[in-house]
């Protein structure tokens, strides 16, 4: 069994036991707010109706990401993932907006709550679940890099925070009266719906706009590539994250004098070097004789951005 092979059902199996908790959670926390009228349990059961519709998406984001490359998309459907990822921030994003609303409303005309013990106890038991699915997720997107998968797990880290949120607020009011207690969690869970709906947008848009890996990752490619026997310099590298896989282009420099056919077996060496590094990654070098003077993606972007630019 490939580690491919391996990743494509830890994804599956990830997206849907999420699908499924997911309709669990919504349900019990629906059934919990029309017990006890709480605006900070609508939040949380709104938050759960969003993570149902993200679910979905994710779910279809990853089946869809998994087609292998075809006569119009040559690299690939991998980015199918961050568009189910920016979805779900989107939809995230505007659920924190109304439901941000709604609690300023209730903070300003506060209204009593009913069948507070029953709320707590469903809060408890949402959380037990949502905390068991993380673990689940963060064990999947380690071993796999989803992206889809990693925004859908922001969604249930955000629940776990969600319902922490709701019990303070259920356990202020019971024991302590305070009747704005309901509103002001609820409008604190909005508020953090929101800063997660927008690390999740930047995280997408990362991959849709084929932003370049980080800075040290650079260098270890880098690295791998002039270990390589042969291999003299190394220029014009290109990167990005295509959410199933890495995509990784360079033009690695060799001794002029030299056979195509061992220029090409240095090429095969540094592309093997570089795929070593990924769980997934497609790799291409381009073969030319060190020290040439010729026109470079590297000058153009120092003459852009300057010595200091990113490399």
């Amino acid at each position: 069994m490939t580690p491919e092979y391996t990743n494509r059902r830890l994804r599956r199996m990830a997206s849907m036991t999420s699908l499924v908790v997911a309709f669990f959670l919504v349900g019990v926390k629906g059934w919990a707010w029309l017990e006890t009228g709480s605006i900070a349990m609508l939040t949380s059961a709104a938050d759960g109706l969003v993570d149902v519709v993200a679910s979905l998406v994710t779910f279809i984001g990853v089946r869809y990401s998994e087609r292998p490359a075809d006569p119009g998309h040559r690299f690939g459907h991998g980015k199918a993932e961050a568009v189910a990822a920016f979805i779900q921030a989107l939809l995230l994003a505007g659920v924190a907006l109304a439901l941000g609303v709604e609690s300023a409303k209730h903070l300003i005309t506060p209204e009593p709550l009913s069948a507070i013990g029953l709320g707590i106890w469903v809060i408890i038991l949402s959380s037990i679940a949502a905390a068991g699915l993380v673990s689940m997720q963060t064990y999947v997107v380690k071993r796999t890099g989803s992206t889809a998968i990693a925004a859908d797990r922001a969604h249930y880290v955000t629940d776990v925070a969600v319902n922490l949120a709701v019990l303070c607020a259920l356990v202020l009011e019971r024991t302590l009266g305070w009747t704005r207690a309901d509103a002001t969690g609820a409008l604190l869970i909005a508020a953090y719906m929101l800063w997660n709906a927008r690390g999740m947008a930047v995280q997408a848009l990362d991959q849709l706009l084929d932003r370049e890996l980080d800075v040290d990752c650079r260098k270890r490619i880098k690295a791998a590539i002039l270990a390589c026997d042969g291999a003299l310099g190394v220029h014009d590298l290109r990167t990005r994250h295509g959410g199933d896989r890495m995509f990784v282009e360079f033009h690695v420099e060799v001794a002029g004098d030299i056979s195509v056919h061992d220029g090409h077996e240095i090429g095969d060496r540094a592309e093997e070097s570089v795929r070593a590094l990924f769980t997934a990654a497609d790799v291409l070098a381009h073969i030319e004789p060190a020290g040439i003077d010729d026109k470079r993606l590297d000058h153009d972007l120092v003459a852009m951005t300057g010595p200091l630019g990113r490399k």
